[in-house]
């Protein structure tokens, strides 16, 4: 887009289009986040109501309690913002913006339908993993400019935490990018077009095994319970966010859930076919760009809405998680990562390889649709199958 506007405008006019580009991509990505945060807060509240047969938010907003968000935010607004007096002023403000701000990057590179991405990147996975795990920075200066012991002992669970889950959830991750012969994410969900069984989760056991390793890797990374140690009530109070209230706790609490929306995001597109639905109705009926621009628009909206709602219903299993497990311990949670996960990462990946390596195409991809391997697949095959 910014390339077809900068192309109308002189010559120079080219830095205003790129500038404005950008800001009209932040701004659009930025809503979609905000609003995701302030539903995400609202579905938090009904669905632990659920579980623990309750109501939930019954009297603001209606019946369902709608503006049940909207108050919460007001309310906080309202508190008093505390500084202590140990603490380091400068890097106790700045910690909170320092947990958001990469959550929120990584959606630059997460496509929300075919072409809506802000930068389409080739290494997009991986640009994704690493801004996203940038965010530990801000909780260790979090807990260290607090000046309490309780916050510094939380933020170093946290990096310990969200540093070793990071290596399983890599592991995870390069099974789909093996699969598509890419890191481009776009990709990715474009090699899974077609009927669900072209999913990645399906082409064989490993991968569907990966799937539920990396929802696993996902919920301790994002530091959400039973894996959220960082913020045990019980032994360290609120963690590292023991010292902060009013807006800068909502920022923290902003944070986690961006981060939920990004890891279940990269879920969907990379295991459950992005915004390709389970049955591929909207190319029966040519929502296509290459038809016409306004079906092209319809079928990548159709798009959006099945990727949203893949990574909605991934951010509601992690939820229902929280309020049904209990609590492990700090040990409990890293023999979990490097005694289970990395090797049960690890196994994946080497039997998936296999797999690709003995059945190219999977054993049930292709079932209701036309089969074809993935692109690092298909150009070693020449001469009716027979390899090079």
């Amino acid at each position: 887009m910014s390339d077809r506007i900068a192309s109308l405008l002189p010559e120079s006019w080219s830095g205003a289009a790129w500038a404005a580009t950008a800001l009209i991509h932040v701004a659009l990505v930025l809503c979609f986040v905000l609003i995701s945060v302030a539903f995400f807060v609202w579905l938090e509240r009904k669905v632990s109501a659920r579980i623990q047969d309750r109501l939930g938010p019954t009297r603001v907003g209606g019946r369902f309690g709608w503006l049940q968000s909207p108050a919460d935010g007001l309310k906080l607004l309202c508190k008093e913002d505390i500084i202590p007096a140990a603490a380091d002023r400068v890097l106790f403000r700045l910690a909170p913006y320092l947990c958001f701000c990469p959550a929120f990057a990584a959606f630059a590179a997460i496509p929300l339908a075919e072409g809506w991405v802000v930068l389409r990147l080739d290494i997009a996975a991986l640009f994704v993993l690493a801004v996203a795990g940038m965010e530990v920075f801000g909780v260790i200066l979090a807990g260290y400019a607090s000046g309490s012991k309780y916050s510094l002992f939380g933020a170093m669970r946290e990096a310990a935490q969200v540093v070793s889950y990071e290596a399983p959830l890599a592991l995870c991750l390069v099974i789909p990018v093996m699969l598509a012969g890419s890191m481009d994410l776009t990709t990715i969900a474009q090699a899974q077009a077609g009927w669900f069984t072209q999913w990645f989760l399906f082409h064989n056991p490993f991968s569907f095994a990966a799937f539920w390793v990396f929802i696993v890797c996902a919920t301790a990374n994002t530091n959400r319970a039973p894996f959220d140690l960082p913020e045990a009530e019980s032994e360290l109070v609120a963690g590292f966010m023991t010292e902060y209230s009013g807006f800068r706790w909502t920022v923290f609490f902003m944070a986690e859930y961006t981060s939920m929306l990004a890891v279940c995001l990269i879920a969907s597109i990379a295991f459950l076919g992005g915004w390709n639905g389970p049955i591929p109705w909207t190319g029966w009926l040519g929502l296509s760009h290459s038809v016409h621009p306004l079906l092209g628009f319809v079928g990548d909206c159709v798009g959006f809405v099945n990727v949203t709602a893949k990574a909605f219903g991934g951010v509601i299993f992690i939820m229902a998680l929280r309020w049904t497990l209990p609590r492990l311990r700090i040990d409990q949670v890293m023999a979990m990562c490097w005694k289970y996960c990395v090797p049960l990462a690890a196994v994946m990946l080497m039997g998936a390889t296999l797999w690709l390596y003995v059945f190219p195409g999977g054993v049930i991809r292709g079932v209701g649709g036309q089969w074809s391997p993935s692109p690092a697949v298909a150009t070693s095959w020449t001469n009716g199958g027979e390899r090079e």
